[in-house]
């Protein structure tokens, strides 16, 4: 073997180590590096929802005219706390009813420290949903987007004023959508999230993970006993508090349609020995006299089975379907009584508010 031929019998091994040993080297430091773009360097982290959401983010102080024993007059006092949501440029601000109905007077405070009077638009106790307004310039918005549909396991945020400590923000995920059970009414679905809603949060923004606004927070499930945290908490779905706002400063109040009626989502059981689905039907318990199914010829244990031949899928969609007619327009129910399927023309009245 010549010298040139011995040359690159031992060069090459060496020469291709050093090659491979380059490539592993930089190799793993630009896998490292460009891992760290990605990851932006930083830790995981939902700051920049908190930033985007949180300035919309409002206190609200509740005061109340109550009589002195000094003077003999009437002085204001603070009565409420509670947090509220800006939604609009126009000032409207989204809260909870029960925030709001005793006052008098009602204070908003802005994270960027402005301080405003805000008038009622409209309240409404079913929903537990009232819109306020203030009068202001380059109010902050919380970003909403319609199209997003919360789904179990998301991952949200509750910001909120609670016990007046300042905004906090409490970190969870939606544990049940379409909770139906919470409200008085029964007349509304709740979205459960394990996401801290604590007295002074009731009013404040439920959001995602990319500072959507997802609910408004309501209320904690405590413990009966010893008034513990159970890690349930409800808030009302931004779908539903949209449509609740739009009622309210359209027409001051939600004007909804009633039939007049007490349902209840038919039993499985007998759904199955009348061969038919149970979510998609319900049993009427009573009717109310001189109402709109009474003067229809409704009875108790008929089966309502379609509105407006569009099939019931359980009652509180029929409900939501019911409230959304207009009173004094005439809808048809499809109706199964003793085995057969009937039709009855209904006119719709009004359902009336609960008095506050």
């Amino acid at each position: 073997m010549n010298f040139k031929a011995k040359f690159f019998y031992f060069i090459k091994p060496i020469f291709w180590g050093v090659i491979i040993a380059i490539v592993v080297m930089y190799g793993t430091k630009f896998v490292h590096t460009l891992g760290n773009l990605l990851n932006n360097n930083q830790v995981s982290s939902y700051s920049e929802a908190v930033k985007k959401a949180s300035p919309a983010v409002v206190n609200i102080y509740s005061q109340q005219y109550v009589d002195s024993s000094i003077d003999n007059k009437q002085h204001l006092q603070p009565t409420g706390l509670g947090s509220g949501i800006i939604v609009d440029k126009k000032g409207y601000i989204l809260t909870n009813f029960h925030v709001v109905a005793q006052a008098d007077q009602i204070l908003i405070a802005l994270q960027d420290g402005r301080l405003f009077s805000a008038k009622v638009v409209g309240s409404d106790a079913i929903t537990d949903l009232a819109v306020l307004q203030i009068e202001g310039n380059n109010l902050p918005v919380i970003p909403q987007n319609l199209d997003y549909i919360p789904r179990v396991g998301d991952i949200v945020l509750a910001i909120g004023n609670p016990y007046n400590l300042g905004q906090t923000i409490t970190q969870g995920i939606i544990s049940a959508t379409g909770r139906n059970g919470m409200s008085s009414s029964g007349r509304q679905d709740f979205l459960q999230t394990d996401a801290a809603i604590n007295e002074g949060n009731s009013g404040g923004a439920l959001i995602n993970s990319r500072g959507e606004l997802v609910g408004i927070n309501t209320s904690e499930f405590y413990t009966t006993t010893q008034n513990l945290s159970t890690g349930i908490s409800f808030a009302i779905p931004y779908q539903l508090s949209q449509r609740i706002m739009k009622s309210l400063i359209k027409d001051g109040r939600v004007i909804r349609g009633s039939l007049g009626l007490v349902a209840e989502n038919l039993d499985p059981l007998l759904a199955r020995l009348w061969g038919l689905e149970s979510q998609n039907s319900i049993i009427i318990k009573s009717v109310k006299d001189n109402g709109p199914a009474f003067h229809a010829g409704v009875k108790v244990n008929d089966i309502l089975l379609k509105i407006d031949n569009k099939p019931v899928i359980n009652l509180i969609m029929a409900m939501d379907s019911v409230a959304e007619i207009k009173p004094g327009n005439t809808t048809t129910l499809t109706l199964l009584r003793k085995g057969k399927e009937i039709q009855l023309s209904v006119v719709i009245g009004e359902l009336s508010t609960p008095k506050t």
